[in-house]
């Protein structure tokens, strides 16, 4: 066994994150934890090429640590370090090797793999957070960006009628997939697609934890996807990314409801 990098990246754009994450896996790097600000990559020493890994940060004006981990369990260490998460009694998130979580309307399994939505970033746990406030009784839903699928879950354990999701990354769709056979999640549409304009459905509620670009991009697609009165739920949104949203949402003729923070993160809920 050998040597694996650990490289620590201070970040502050969520959209950044995404871009390096691909780039960084196009250099070797197989291995993610995305934190509120920061950014660790993980691949084997013998293919790390630190020449390269600066040549790129030095395009985006970052700077990185780097830490030699002796080889070691991997599962147990991921074990170790995940802990389950509880959004305000309403719902649970846990690894399969957790015991049952206690005191929570909603237990979630999720095996995180490579794809995002765990409940530890403060994104995800807002989304959940305001899920609890919207009536998804028999309600058709899509889930923009479903990642470990963690959001489709909760939307189908509060009875929604029909859930689509979507995902560009295949490691997402794979994982998203183990996730719904974990929690005996049935009846998902599971696509793989960047574009939601591709979906000829209308929706009830959208969920869509991405980044600002992408958000940016698709907010007046999403907008043509809404049942009159139908809500949209955003975030992987910084607070300072508010008035760019606001100004793309009325351009979608969206009212904007209400919007909550966490650790420098926003959750915005607007209404068609």
């Amino acid at each position: 066994m050998q040597n694996t990098i650990k490289v620590t990246i201070a970040i502050v754009d969520a959209s950044v994150s995404d871009l390096l994450i691909a780039q960084l896996s196009e250099m070797g790097f197989d291995g993610f934890e995305e934190e509120v600000d920061n950014l660790s990559a993980f691949c084997n020493e013998d293919i790390f090429d630190e020449s390269a890994l600066t040549n790129l940060l030095n395009e985006y004006k970052l700077t990185y640590d780097k830490t030699v981990i002796p080889p070691q369990n991997w599962n147990e260490l991921w074990e170790s370090n995940f802990h389950p998460v509880v959004v305000d009694g309403f719902a649970g998130v846990r690894a399969s090797f957790h015991t049952p979580l206690q005191g929570v309307e909603h237990e979630i399994i999720i095996t995180p793999k490579m794809s995002f939505g765990t409940g530890h970033h403060a994104t995800t746990y807002m989304m959940m957070q305001q899920m609890q406030h919207l009536n998804f009784n028999d309600k058709d839903i899509f889930d923009f960006g479903t990642g470990t699928g963690i959001l489709a879950i909760l939307a189908k354990m509060l009875r929604a009628k029909n859930v689509t999701a979507i995902d560009l990354d295949e490691w997402s769709i794979t994982n998203a997939w183990e996730n719904f056979d974990n929690n005996n999640i049935q009846g998902v549409k599971l696509l793989r697609a960047e574009n939601p304009g591709l979906i000829e459905q209308t929706f009830d509620i959208i969920l869509a934890n991405i980044n600002k670009n992408v958000l940016l991009e698709f907010i007046p697609v999403l907008a043509t996807k809404l049942n009159k009165g139908a809500y949209l739920l955003l975030s992987g949104l910084l607070a300072d990314d508010e008035p760019a949203i606001l100004l793309k949402t009325a351009e979608g003729l969206l009212t904007h409801v209400s919007t909550i923070t966490r650790s420098g993160w926003i959750c915005m809920l607007l209404q068609a």
